[in-house]
């Protein structure tokens, strides 16, 4: 088995009575891009701040290049940090901010031609007489970036990158971090709680709930079969149908009504009469015209319609057994809309896919940290 460049093992770390890590590992490999993903006050910034030494872990080791740094200085790690505020000094410019690191490391000739290439990596070749005030958002947080890579660190160490920037510049910047890591190989950690974040630039992601990590994987895998309720709602939205009940392996009842699915996930323990909890998101809930039959499809109707662009977010009634319920939301592409000249009120069949529908245990979605429903809905009786 090939050995890790980063490993974190067992770590927990606490400030008072506040556990922020709970016996925390992970690893990452060479050129590796991982993602730290979790809400606000989930420990991944205070593992991140662990990695590099900024803080001293209460328990755990940590290992970069095969080589413990669980006591060693920010200064012995080598590792290159961007903060979310790019930390530049305001009194250098842009080409003595990227060579303060450098000065006494290297010749004078030396500094020169390594802020000239960083300067010309990150695509402001011109800038280096900037001060940092004359910077837009996005070239100082490139600027911080040329910096933190200047000492050719074995670990980049990424905290929150772009999310003091505008949407627009975060989602150029985004494809350009990416780029630039990919060209150096450079092995790199992000924390980040915005979830396309992650999903766009990460080989894999890591999700942190309560100081622990509760699912990894690559974005696909993350996103199409979450581990747990709380990983599937923090992650896109996803409507939950509550109080199911299995019949056999892979149907399950919902109301009366019969639901196949073809993946029971982490329900693998539920046996007959088990109470369970469906799932599937907006995108994967099908509507189709009213006359439509066949397995895993039911008669409803539309109550509300949410213009978005390329999709609308759609409310739908089922009345399963002709028991009222809060709306389940699907989003339908706009040209599908156009096409089968969906309105309110209309009737139509809404079938759900075997392979897209998900199975929870019903303890999960009450368990402690479970966010709302990012959909607002939650279809229980």
């Amino acid at each position: 088995m090939k050995l890790p460049y980063l490993d974190v093992s067992s770590v927990s770390k606490s400030f008072g009575p506040q556990k922020a890590l709970d016996r925390v590992s992970f690893c990452a490999a060479r050129g590796e891009f991982l993602s730290i993903l979790g809400p606000s006050g989930c420990g991944k910034t205070t593992a991140l701040r662990v990695i590099a030494g900024l803080e001293r872990q209460d328990s755990g080791r940590v290992f970069i290049n095969r080589k413990e740094v669980s006591r060693a200085p920010v200064s012995k790690r080598n590792v290159g940090i961007v903060f979310q505020s790019y930390a530049l000094f305001p009194n250098l410019t842009a080409g003595e901010n990227i060579a303060y690191g450098l000065k006494g490391k290297m010749s004078g000739t030396e500094v020169q031609e390594k802020v000239a290439s960083l300067m010309a990596l990150v695509g402001l070749a011109d800038l280096d007489h900037k001060y940092p005030a004359q910077l837009s958002g996005g070239q100082q947080q490139r600027i911080a970036l040329a910096r933190a890579m200047a000492l050719s660190p074995d670990l980049l160490l990424l905290d929150e990158p772009l999310s003091a920037l505008d949407a627009k510049v975060r989602v150029r910047l985004r494809s350009e971090i990416r780029d630039l890591q990919q060209r150096l190989g450079v092995t790199t950690i992000m924390v980040t709680h915005d979830q396309e974040e992650a999903l766009t630039m990460a080989d894999r992601i890591l999700v942190m709930n309560q100081g622990r990590v509760v699912q990894e994987g690559d974005p696909a895998k993350i996103y199409e079969r979450p581990a747990t309720p709380f990983v599937a709602s923090f992650i896109g939205a996803m409507n939950f149908m509550d109080k199911a009940r299995k019949l056999n392996r892979g149907v399950y009842d919902f109301y009366g009504q019969t639901f196949e699915v073809a993946h029971e996930n982490g329900a693998g323990s539920l046996v007959r009469g088990d109470r369970a909890t469906l799932a599937i998101r907006p995108e994967d809930v099908v509507i189709e015209p009213p006359e439509k039959s066949g397995t895993n499809r039911f008669s409803g109707r539309v109550e509300t319609m949410e213009y978005r662009g390329s999709v609308f977010r759609v409310g739908l009634n089922l009345a399963l057994s002709g028991t009222p319920m809060p709306l389940l939301t699907a989003d339908v592409p706009t040209p599908k809309i156009r096409r089968l000249a969906l309105a309110c009120d209309r009737p139509v069949t809404v079938s759900f896919p075997s392979d897209r529908l998900l199975v929870y245990h019903p303890d999960a979605r009450t368990g402690p940290g479970t966010p709302k429903d990012i959909t607002g809905q939650r279809v229980h009786d």
